[in-house]
């Protein structure tokens, strides 16, 4: 959970400036373990939220008289009181859980290419960012494949040739190699001559990465290849029907 999250889920508008200064308290406690506060972290906390800045003094002396707390660690700072504690515990559980949510910088792919894509999409795109960003190169080659994969059969599917990449006994789709070949030269799919050149380089990353027993990936193999990567991945988001 966020901190505009729990904003929303506390309806921190809606409280006094006591209860709101006890509830940002608790986020901070349960995300950060910061047990002791006082009026000039809750100054801090509420920076950029769009709740008015409080008489600091004031706010001290109010938190200091509260039934919802006890005198901090520190000289001058207050701690949530442990039954309060387990009464928010239970109202919001969520804190208590680690956050799935996927921290990424763009590095690989922009959020503009797949923010307004299928959830499923913009998951494996966050993915190959953030692992790129925290040196899980491997991990990230992988996910590049299993993205260029994902798009070359929606785009198949959009352009109602689907057929040219299936078996037809199984009814399944061919192995990424065989689809990859079609692609290069799959007049309705129409890709353009750079994606033609470098589409099978992404494959073949992503299944040293898989399958070689001794290959380890390195950060220089996946950047000297970025934007190779970010232009196909466009083409295949446009063919696809996913970007306008």
């Amino acid at each position: 959970m966020t901190i505009e999250n729990f904003i929303e889920a506390a309806e921190l508008s809606k409280q006094n400036e006591i209860d709101r200064a006890c509830l940002f308290s608790f986020f901070h406690f349960k995300k950060n373990g910061f047990s002791d506060f006082n009026a000039d972290n809750y100054v801090q906390w509420i920076d950029g939220h769009n709740f008015s800045i409080p008489n600091k003094s004031r706010l001290n002396d109010r938190l200091k008289a509260s039934a919802k707390t006890i005198r901090g660690a520190a000289t001058g700072t207050f701690m949530l009181k442990h039954d309060y504690i387990k009464q928010l515990e239970t109202k919001f559980p969520q804190l208590s859980q680690k956050s799935q949510e996927i921290i990424d910088n763009g590095s690989i792919l922009p959020p503009i290419l797949y923010e307004k894509t299928h959830g499923y999409i913009q998951s494996i795109a966050k993915q190959i960012n953030a692992s790129y960003e925290n040196n899980i190169f491997d991990g990230c080659a992988v996910l590049m494949r299993r993205l260029e994969e994902v798009l070359l059969i929606l785009a198949y599917e959009k352009l109602g040739v689907a057929a040219a990449i299936k078996d037809p006994t199984a009814g399944t789709y061919y192995m990424l190699e065989r689809i990859v070949a079609d692609a290069r030269n799959n007049s309705t799919l129409n890709l353009s001559r750079s994606s033609r050149a470098d589409i099978d380089a992404f494959r073949e990353l992503g299944n040293f990465s898989a399958h070689k027993l001794t290959y380890l990936c390195r950060r220089e193999y996946i950047a000297e290849k970025v934007d190779k990567y970010r232009a196909l991945i466009d083409e295949l988001l446009h063919k696809a029907g996913l970007q306008k």
